[in-house]
């Protein structure tokens, strides 16, 4: 959410930047409701003034017909103020719910474009694999040693759904196990969260009511699963408020994700690439009111994710997301793609993103500053490792000329010795 005041100040910084994002909202509009909320406000304050100075009169000597008159005063007053107050109730839920409508504007470097063709390509690390031999992708390598099955996942579930089995559950848990112990060395706190949540761990992380249509509900309960432990990391602190000398907390989610991939229709229906149920180790930092800081520790979880990809010996790029594919909260966007072999190119594995205190004010987190000041955290998140997009790169990267597929160096520990599978 954010700061009403700033809007105030600077509309057209709102403005702008929702144009950049590509988001429809009425600024104005809202800007007049905040103008009647506080007009309200103003009378209701002073009413309530007034209704003081009257009661300090009925200690006064009064005639009974002044006691009486300003007795029938006094009720007066107090019905005008309950009114206003229940108007303003009103009048605040209603702020309260556009605000919510209302975009983070990006950072000023960040590529101004509409959609992922405008992203910018910052870098690429590794080299592809080569092969002297025509390479299957990841479906009937899958198929060939019983590391999934698909048909039998749609059966029971539905489109888009899968078992993984055998192997391809052991080289997953690999993956997850050795990005949590990265992430360990280096500071974080790992976790296994709730996967279902109420509605308000979803409007503070910044997921509705804009996205409601990607989270699959359970309506009954008035409950959702999350479609990352980011929703949950960040909603851990919810309503608190925090010791600054605590800060940066850094903590690593491990959980199942859910996602509906709404408007995915006939994207990516071969394989394992776009599916509704996934495993993923996030990546989420809480640190001071400072966007230097912020944009060092976006750094650093970036680096983290690269660390572990390079260690996997697979090739990606680095691009900087334009404002058009920036979500609502973000005001600073990297993703990291991974070659694919299969898809004979890049495909998003990671997405690095930065908040200021978008998330912290949405769900109430605070800190009090060195001067007494209870202010919000920025807050910032980025994949560390998602299955099965990595196990995607990995199994076609890492295939041989016999159909074998090698096991990464780093994660031969984790399956037991195995090398080949």
């Amino acid at each position: 959410m954010i700061d009403i005041r700033l809007l105030r100040e600077n509309p057209d910084y709102f403005k702008e930047g929702a144009k950049k994002k590509g988001f429809d909202v009425d600024i104005d509009a809202v800007l007049e409701l905040d103008a009647k909320r506080r007009a309200v406000q103003a009378s209701v304050d002073r009413r309530k003034k007034e209704l003081q100075d009257k009661s300090k009169r009925m200690k006064g000597p009064l005639s009974d017909d002044e006691r009486r008159a300003l007795q029938s005063e006094l009720k007066s007053f107090s019905r005008a103020i309950k009114d206003d107050e229940a108007k303003l109730r009103e009048l605040e839920e209603e702020l309260k719910e556009k605000l919510l409508y209302i975009p983070n504007p990006p950072m000023d470097d960040v590529p101004v474009g509409s959609d992922e063709s405008d992203n910018v390509e910052l870098r690429r690390e590794g080299k592809p694999p080569e092969f002297d031999f025509e390479p299957l992708d990841h479906l009937d390598l899958g198929l060939k040693h019983g590391l999934f099955d698909i048909e039998r996942g749609v059966k029971v579930a539905g489109s888009r759904s899968y078992y993984l089995k055998g192997y391809g559950l052991m080289l997953e848990n690999a993956l997850m196990r050795y990005a949590i112990d990265v992430l360990m060395e280096r500071g974080f706190t790992p976790f296994s969260t709730p996967v279902i949540v109420k509605e308000d761990a979803m409007i503070g992380s910044g997921y509705f009511p804009v996205g409601r249509e990607e989270a699959y509900a359970i309506e009954k309960d008035d409950l959702y699963l999350i479609g990352t432990s980011e929703v949950t990391l960040v909603s851990y602190h919810m309503g608190e408020i925090l010791n600054e000398e605590d800060l940066p907390l850094r903590y690593a989610g491990y959980t199942t994700c859910f996602r509906r991939e709404a408007g995915s229709y006939g994207k990516d229906v071969r394989g394992l690439y776009r599916v509704h149920q996934f495993q993923k180790v996030e990546q989420v930092i809480i640190c001071r009111n400072d966007e230097k800081e912020m944009l060092k520790y976006h750094n650093e979880l970036l680096s983290n994710a690269e660390y572990i990809i390079k260690s996997l010996g697979l090739h990606y790029r680095v691009v900087e997301v334009c404002t058009g594919e920036m979500g609502l909260g973000q005001v600073k966007k990297h993703d990291i793609e991974c070659y694919m072999p299969g898809r004979g190119g890049f495909g998003e594995t990671h997405s690095c993103s930065s908040f200021r205190d978008f998330q912290a004010r949405r769900a109430r987190i605070r800190y009090k500053n060195s001067s007494g000041k209870n202010v919000y955290p920025y807050t910032l998140n980025n994949t560390a490792v998602a299955s099965p997009r990595l196990l995607i790169a990995i199994i076609e990267s890492y295939q041989t000329k016999d159909g074998s597929i090698k096991i990464p160096d780093v994660l031969v520990p984790y399956m037991n010795g195995l090398k080949k599978i």
